[in-house]
Order: structure tokens, then sequence, then C-alpha cells
């Protein structure tokens, strides 16, 4: 949950205030993020937040990437209704703390000078192609930037597609760094877990993407597009694609529509399997309509509680290479904003589609998915659909932040 502070200083070296987060359910919540803008504190280069006289790992953000932080999140453990009061320290010297790291991201070209898949080490931060470059998917080792918490790992493609791809994991862990999505014989044989979904064309895992008054379409023509990683964790892995002149049709009218400029920002919490999709445009979009949803995996169950949850259950190859890789199954989901929703799709071939609507020029949404092949999740139709109706309760109710 995001919240903005009224400052309180002591001192001239930090600023100190308390903050109240309460769990309004019946439920205990584990590592709900707390998100504090920085806006109107000065710089602000450390910070130490604090239960009591525990300590409580926390990040700092430089979201726009001018070197100044702009946001701070902890994560906070709450049992049913309880209300805790954290000290927040805020200094204008020093560099952040160090915590243990739950979350990485990563984008990584390859090396013609190392054979292993999964060792590669030109290490990039960010990637910009022209929109006639020829064949952007090949420019990035692993097609894409990818992250992860301990329980998900996801790329996403870095050509008009714009699709999310997941990894399978075994253990409730940190992989990608190990695998770079590319799991070997002998780190399959130790439990590492591996690429679980095949996606073609659809919308995998929730991509965003135009429409045309009658199916989805591409981001594509664009002027440029990019990816770049803007925080690294160790609380949260925030990655963005940047489209820029995307030519979006404009259902309704022949007239050519003013070019947008789209940031697609993925933020991905420690401890959860859900990512964080907000959708961030250059100028009002309201008039445009817009698709996401989840590919329709093949002979898959689809649930849906036609407000804006929907999801499937089934059971596919992730590649079409049948003879190296077995059936994966997997569970998949996306949770729109009804205000965002202007309808949903009859299930095709494809995917199970929403066409939704930006109210100005923002958007916001959620994906989820799980692999069978945990050994701590779910492991039918069922139990996942329950999950997610979990899922929704506890997105539709927030933890309530307030200063005290």
């Amino acid at each position: 949950m995001f919240f903005s502070l009224c400052m309180f200083t002591a001192g001239t070296a930090q600023t100190i205030f308390s903050v109240s987060v309460r769990n309004t359910l019946g439920t205990a919540r584990t590592d709900q993020p707390v998100v504090l803008s920085l806006g109107g504190y000065g710089p602000v280069a450390s910070a130490l937040v604090t239960d009591g006289s525990t300590e409580v790992p926390c990040q700092l953000d430089d979201l726009d990437q001018d070197d100044q932080m702009d946001e701070l999140c902890f994560l906070a453990d709450l049992k049913a209704r309880e209300e805790k009061t954290y000290t927040v320290k805020l200094f204008a010297e020093g560099k952040p703390r160090e915590y243990a790291a739950r979350v990485y991201a990563e984008m990584v070209m390859g090396n013609k000078n190392v054979k292993e898949k999964n060792k590669q080490n030109n290490f990039i931060e960010s990637i910009t192609a022209r929109g006639d470059c020829a064949y952007s998917y090949n420019l990035q080792h692993h097609h894409g930037v990818d992250f992860e918490s301990e329980l998900n790992g996801i790329r996403i493609y870095f050509d008009k597609r714009q699709t999310l791809d997941l990894y399978g994991k075994y253990q409730k862990r940190l992989e990608l760094q190990a695998t770079q999505f590319y799991t070997s014989d002998e780190q399959k044989s130790q439990g590492y877990g591996d690429d679980v979904l095949w996606v073609g064309n659809t919308f995998g895992l929730g991509a965003f993407r135009g429409w045309d008054g009658e199916q989805p379409t591409m981001i594509d023509p664009v002027r440029s597009r990019t990816q770049r990683v803007i925080s690294y964790g160790p609380l949260r892995t925030i990655v963005e694609v940047v489209d820029r002149g995307w030519e979006a049709p404009l259902p309704g009218t022949a007239k050519p529509a003013k070019p947008i400029n789209m940031t697609l920002r993925y933020t991905q919490y420690a401890g959860h399997r859900d990512t964080d999709v907000d959708v961030l445009f250059s100028h009002d979009v309201s008039a445009y309509r817009f698709s996401t949803g989840v590919i329709n995996v093949k002979g898959s169950v689809e649930f849906s509680d036609h407000k804006g949850l929907r999801a499937c259950w089934g059971t596919d190859y992730p590649s079409t290479d049948t003879l190296k890789w077995k059936r994966e199954t997997v569970g998949l989901a996306v949770l729109i904003p009804r205000e965002n929703i202007v309808s949903e799709q009859p299930a095709n071939k494809d995917n199970y589609a929403f066409v939704v609507a930006a109210k100005g020029k923002t958007m916001s949404y959620k994906v989820a998915y799980c692999s069978a092949n945990e050994t701590f999740g779910y492991h039918s139709p069922d139990e996942w659909f329950d999950w997610l109706k979990a899922w929704r309760k506890e997105a539709d109710n927030p933890v309530i932040v307030s200063k005290k």
C-alpha cells in the first residue's frame, strides 16, 4: 500500500516518524508491502525501520532515475486484525543499509566466449531497440529482462509481444542467477526449476496489448522499445518496459491516432507469487481500448468471478521439442480492477481475455501463477482457485497505513 507522509524533523541530520500498519482481515498476513513517498523530505541517503527494538529490512528506490530516492518500502507481518507501529528514520547521509536479498532481477547479453548457457556475464541494466530493429528478441541472452521472488520467476520477451514467460520451481528459493532461465541437466538433478509455459503469440501471463475492436494487437509499430531495471531489491524488484511512439489502434475512427508513449512497470515483492503491473501513458488514453488476459493452456479448466478475476489450470509442453521437455501443469491468473473492465471476452483457442480501458493516463492490475512442480504450492485446480479467492480478498482489503 502506498502512503504519503508529512515531514517531522528531528535535527538536521535525520527525520523520524511513526507509521501504523493495520490488518483489517480476520486472517494473518505476511510480507505486506508498506510503501512511503519520500517527497518533501529532501535528499534521503539511508533509512532505518524498527518494530520496537527489532530492525525491519527496508529498501530505498529511485523510480525516475534522477539519483534522488523517491520511495521507502518495507514488509509487514501481521496477525489477524493486528495493528503494529513502526519507527522510521531517514538520513541525509550514508548509504542504504544492506539486507539479505529476497528478490532478483537480471538483464544479460550473450558472451560468445562463454559456452555455458547459465553462466553468461555481459550484464546490462537497460537496452533500447529502434522500431525497425529486425529481431530484438535475440538481443538479450534469455530474450528479455527476468526477475523473481522466492516463489516465482518471470521473463518478459523483448519484442512486440512483450509476453510474460514463466519459470516453475520445486523449492522456495531464488534460482535465476544460477540458471539464467536455462537450467542445466546437473542443476535439474539438484532440484532446480525450469521454463514451464509455451506462450507463442498469446497473452501468456497477463501481457498488455492493444485492441482493434475485434481482437488483441501487438505493441507495434513503435518508434523504440526499452527494457530496464529500476530496482534490484532486496525486498522488491522493479523493471520497466517502455514503448515510445506506439501507434495503438483507436477503435471507431479512421483517423491516425496520436502515438502513445507507454511504460509498463512490473513490481515483484519478496514472499509473493503475484506481480503488480502499472501501466503509465504519456497522455489521456480514455478513448482507447486495450486487452490482457491469460493463455488458454491446452485442455485447461477456466475460472472467473466475472468481476475481474480470471484464471485457468492446464497442462501442456513448454516447448515444441516434446522429446526434450516434459508436460508441465500450471495455474495462471489475472486480476483487473472492475472500473477498468470493458468486457470479458469469450474464451478462444488462444486466450481468456479482457478488453480494458485506462482512466486518464494510468491503470494497474495484478498477475499470478503457480507450477504443479512446487513442493510448497498447489496441485489441483480446486486448490489453485481457492487460493485465488483469498488473493482477491487480500487485494480488495490492503493493509491500512497511517502516520501516528
